[in-house]
């Protein structure tokens, strides 16, 4: 922690900084702030060097002041050390033809890893981050980070984080009849309500019998019903008499009822994904994210060589695997302990901002 006169700079655990308790008056700390944050933005990375390097350099500028010399003859010659420096930069960097080499990302990423979490990892993790960068990337288009999903699981050592070429849901069926583990399959991304729903506005209905009331609440279900048979029809279309399966990754609800129709047709259904799953299910898998259930063909669904789910106590994980052509992935972090998981964390979106930044 830096203390300049009225204020605090305190770096958090990724480098970043926070302007801790009150306003910062002494102007030292708030350039100290306003550099770190600015390395940050620009380069993802180096923040604690960058609050380091200008603490070393005010400690010298201390001692000179102490002897007597003005200020403006210390920042002249701070001046002069800046040119110097940009002029040995300029001379000592070495020009990329072409395209930047495997090798040259894997050391860009071990320079960076290196520097905050133990060998032991860090090896381990260059080739997870530079597989995950060449797995994003495409032909004139700027790099889009967002695509590489950053998940953790509380378990193991973490030594046995993994780079999943596809996706990693946070959640699973909610079904207990429904497979948990699938191979080839239709991957079909939903937007489309699938439970039963009340009107949103007063209404009243009439019967004079016990038969119109049930009549009246099958015609209801019906609607709910027929697009759930929508999908078991297409299950059947493409995959009966060959070894496919069916998964369906819903944005929006699956009640009790349509969840017993998937799982009679050995439908995996997973309802309430994340938005950010359905954007990034197609750049994974392939398809499109469905916002009606008319005219679905092939064409409209990803693939996926597997599907499995994977529960740690009460919370459950979907593996999506075995994608063709992925334009997103997802780093699986492992660790004993929350500490770990996050210095991990930390390290691996450092790293990613670094190897991003060579290409």
């Amino acid at each position: 922690m830096l203390v300049g006169g009225a204020g605090q700079v305190k770096l958090t655990k990724d480098g970043s900084v926070l302007l801790h308790e009150m306003q910062i008056q002494h102007p030292t700390a708030a350039m100290i702030a306003r550099a770190a944050t600015a390395q940050d933005d620009i380069t993802g990375d180096g923040t604690t060097s960058n609050v380091l390097f200008i603490g070393e350099i005010m400690r010298q500028a201390e001692r000179y002041l102490g002897d007597g010399i003005h200020p403006r003859i210390i920042v002249d010659g701070l001046e002069l050390a800046k040119v110097e420096t940009l002029k040995f930069l300029e001379e000592f960097k070495q020009p990329i033809e072409g395209d930047v080499k495997r090798e040259l990302l894997v050391e860009v990423a071990a320079s960076s890893l290196n520097t905050k979490i133990h060998p032991n990892l860090a090896n381990p993790l260059t080739e997870i981050l530079v597989d995950a960068v060449k797995t994003i990337q495409r032909e004139n288009q700027p790099l889009d980070l967002h695509m590489v999903e950053i998940m953790h699981m509380q378990h193991k050592m973490s030594t046995e984080s993994q780079l999943i070429r596809g996706l990693v849901l946070d959640h699973g069926g909610r079904h207990s009849d429904m497979p948990s583990r699938l191979e080839n399959c239709y991957i079909m991304c939903l937007n489309v309500s699938l439970e039963y729903e009340k009107t949103e506005v007063h209404s009243g209905f009439f019967w004079s019998n016990a038969d119109q009331r049930e009549k009246l609440i099958a015609s209801e279900r019906a609607f709910t019903d027929n697009k759930v048979q929508q999908i078991c029809d297409l299950k059947e279309k493409l995959c009966k008499g060959t070894d496919k399966n069916f998964v369906v990754v819903n944005q929006k609800g699956i009640d009790p009822p349509a969840l017993e129709l998937l799982a009679r047709y050995g439908i995996i259904g997973i309802r309430r994904a994340k938005r950010r799953n359905g954007e990034r299910i197609p750049l994974a898998c392939g398809g499109t994210c469905l916002n009606s259930l008319d005219d679905v063909t092939e064409k409209d669904l990803g693939f996926a060589k597997l599907v499995y789910e994977q529960t740690l106590g009460e919370d459950k994980y979907t593996f999506i695997e075995g994608v063709e052509n992925p334009f997103s992935c997802t780093i699986l972090i492992k660790g004993p302990n929350d500490y770990s998981i996050a210095q991990t964390k930390d390290a691996i979106r450092d790293g990613l901002r670094a190897v991003s930044n060579t290409i």
